[in-house]
């Protein structure tokens, strides 16, 4: 018994010695680049908490004028507060944005596109993750429907406006999950069978081919697009699930804050050169590898066309 005691003792002695260096590895890639944002204008869904909310503040910091898009307003203005002391620009502003409802989303593009002439990066940063069983305002699926169609819609309601304010950028903030995500066509809204595990990897696979077929039909307008994987970042994402948040809490050394988890949304919204890589996915700001259904072409095409019929839009 004492021996073991021993061990025990030695064993949490090791990780409280070794533990800022396993912070340090595991907190991953930097955005470095020094990019000023004097001017721009930038939306950012989600950016009440969590490394949306860390996002905001770098780009706040560099000057941009950053609009906080999310459903809680009152949390959205206690982070607003928060960054325009910390930055002293007091250009971050909040809009209603509630992605689960095509009325709210079709509401804050109304209202943005008549206040803003410009915009020059579009973060679709927001997210449900592992939630029951639920569906939206308008009958998706809650993770289908928050997490891809949601910023699907928003994206081509504010597409023109990133057109004309080239170049432009899109980040899609999407998950290593992806991997173990399918689209299943034939029961897209899981009807007939539901996992709420699988129902986040599935949408965050949804970003990654939203990402490869936006890229496409974007070639020569001067606005680009990325995917991004955050890491393992402690947020209020995994809310819904008690054995996560655990998790969270035993393995912290692991875990990235939120500061660490926006540098590859950073890294891609400001970074010189990446051009040539729209439409790839990132992980630690650097291009990484996707699964192999993230990069069947058939699929992100087909994807398009039913999001498209789902939401009652064309868009070519």
């Amino acid at each position: 018994m004492l021996a073991a005691l021993g061990l025990l003792t030695s064993f949490f002695s090791f990780l409280y010695v070794v533990a800022p260096s396993i912070r340090k590895f595991f907190a991953g890639g930097v955005c470095r680049t020094n990019v000023q944002l004097p001017g721009k204008v930038v939306v950012i869904t989600g950016a009440n908490t969590g490394i949306g909310k860390e996002t905001a503040r770098e780009l706040a910091r560099r000057g941009a004028r950053v609009y906080i898009a999310c459903r809680d307003v009152l949390k959205g203005e206690s982070a607003a507060s928060e960054i325009r002391a910390d930055t002293k620009n007091s250009q971050v502003l909040v809009r209603k944005l509630d992605l689960s409802d095509t009325k709210s989303i079709r509401a804050f593009a109304e209202g943005f596109l008549a206040e803003e002439k410009q915009l020059h990066v579009l973060i679709n940063n927001a997210g449900v993750m592992m939630c029951p069983y639920s569906k939206t305002a308008d009958g998706f699926e809650t993770h289908l429907g928050v997490n891809h169609l949601g910023h699907f819609l928003l994206t081509y309601l504010l597409l023109e406006r990133l057109k004309v304010s080239a170049p432009a950028r899109v980040v899609n903030v999407s998950s290593v999950v992806h991997h173990v995500g399918n689209i299943h066509f034939h029961d897209l809204q899981s009807e007939k069978r539901y996992s709420r595990s699988f129902a986040y990897c599935h949408s965050k696979l949804a970003n990654v081919l939203f990402t490869r077929e936006l890229a496409k039909r974007l070639q020569g307008t001067g606005v680009t697009t990325y995917a991004v994987h955050p890491g393992i970042v402690r947020s209020e994402l995994v809310r819904h699930s008690s054995l996560l948040c655990l998790l969270w809490r035993l393995f912290s050394p692991f875990v990235k804050t939120a500061r660490e988890g926006a540098q590859t949304s950073l890294h891609c919204a400001l970074a010189e050169g990446l051009e040539p890589l729209s439409g790839k996915y990132f992980s630690d700001c650097k291009r990484t590898w996707v699964s192999p259904r993230a990069r069947n072409n058939k699929t992100a095409e087909r994807l398009w066309n039913v999001s498209c019929e789902l939401l009652g839009i064309q868009w070519e």
